[in-house]
């Protein structure tokens, strides 16, 4: 099979396909014959040498996400057939034609998603449902800010939101990117060319305070976000693309009882890797096929064409996902 290595940490061109030999499934594993993937910012960092593989994943092919066709079981498979349509997470090792999962960690794709779009689910929407509901504790109607409302995990952060009916705020540097959020639902969106703009820039819209923040930026902007949020409110940090440290006042975490948490799919053992396919089973696939959410996809490029998926990536103008069709 193909599939793109990183040939040594470094910028776009260390990325290369080669030739590999097709993974074999082991007890309760299947083998999926991938149809795309998606590009996340992890596979950036873990392309420049600074967010290596977890033990277990392939250290050298990158890919959180896939969607495709299990074409192999492995012994003692009881819940999925060769032929059957799947997406799900994984550890990395997904930029390539074939891959090996669990089987209880693939979810079945639902009926009328093709696999460009179901490619650009799992770790967008999975990660934003964990964050804001599970440990976030989202409830309906409360007031939610999304930093970076315009990446892949922000348009669906915003999406579960509404589809909680939530009242919705989102940040972007971008004019362009929070007029397309508000298609998606978003009901204020806030400009902010740069760190130290966001505190006035909210200062208009946290009248009352946000009770719930998806954090995807980090470093200021959850520093500069304390000020901002309700009594009880809660932060979750999934990004840190603003830098890996925040200098927050304590006194208002106190006076305010605030939350604030941080979270990552990637490194999580294979039980949590389990109920996360389990989330997309049960609750996201549903409200998929119900329209109650979609995928947002930028552009779709070919596998050979990877280099210039992650320089459309790291350069920050995308709105949604970069898909790659394999």
């Amino acid at each position: 099979m193909r599939a793109v290595f990183i040939r040594e940490p470094g910028d776009e061109s260390v990325l290369e396909l080669r030739e590999v030999p097709d993974p074999i499934p082991g007890p309760h594993h299947v083998r999926v014959r991938v149809k795309a993937t998606a590009v996340n910012r992890a596979d950036l960092l873990q392309r420049i040498g600074v967010y290596p593989a977890p033990p277990g994943a392939p250290p050298d092919i990158p890919g959180l996400e896939y969607s495709g066709v299990v074409d192999a079981l492995g012994p003692d498979v009881a819940s999925l057939r060769v032929g059957d349509r799947v997406y799900g997470i994984v550890a990395g090792g997904s930029y390539a034609e074939k891959l090996v999962v669990h089987e209880r960690e693939a979810a079945k794709i639902p009926d009328g998603l093709d696999d460009t779009d179901a490619a650009a689910v799992p770790e967008a929407f999975i990660t934003a449902y964990d964050a804001l509901v599970v440990r976030g504790g989202l409830r309906p109607g409360e007031r939610v800010l999304v930093h970076a409302v315009g990446s892949g995990v922000g348009t669906a952060g915003l999406q579960i939101a509404k589809a909680l009916g939530c009242f919705v705020v989102g940040t972007s540097r971008t004019e362009g990117k929070l007029e397309r959020a508000r298609g998606l639902g978003l009901d204020t969106g806030v400009l902010v060319p740069s760190a130290a703009e966001l505190d006035s820039a909210l200062g208009s819209e946290a009248k009352t305070g946000f009770d719930a923040v998806l954090d995807l930026v980090g470093g200021e902007y959850t520093a500069l976000t304390v000020p901002h949020m309700a009594s009880k409110g809660r932060i979750v940090v999934v990004g840190l693309t603003a830098g890996t440290r925040a200098d927050i006042d304590l006194r208002l975490l106190l006076y305010k009882r605030l939350t604030i948490t941080g979270t990552v799919l990637r490194a999580r053992p294979l039980e949590e890797k389990i109920q996360a396919a389990d989330l997309l089973r049960r609750t996201l696939s549903p409200w998929l096929a119900r329209k109650m959410i979609r995928p947002v996809v930028d552009k779709v490029l070919p596998l050979a064409e990877v280099r210039e998926a992650h320089r459309l990536v790291g350069k920050n103008d995308t709105f949604g996902k970069v898909v790659l069709s394999v």
